[in-house]
């Protein structure tokens, strides 16, 4: 399935100016799903999945 970066900007937008607004709703919590099974068919998917890894090694090797 193609995800079209259209609806990827506008799932992230969406998903951004209901963060701003501090509280989760149920509608809100819906368009962050929504946002991220986009985000997993996208082309992008690899690319963040690579950060996400590197991060968490990252963090995993840092010692108090």
């Amino acid at each position: 399935m193609a995800v079209s970066v259209s609806v990827v900007l506008l799932l992230l937008v969406l998903a951004g100016m209901q963060m701003h607004n501090r509280s989760l709703k149920p509608s809100h919590a819906i368009t962050c799903v929504l946002l991220g099974f986009c985000l997993a068919s996208s082309s992008l998917a690899p690319t963040i999945q690579s950060t996400l890894t590197s991060t968490a090694s990252l963090v995993g090797t840092i010692h108090p």
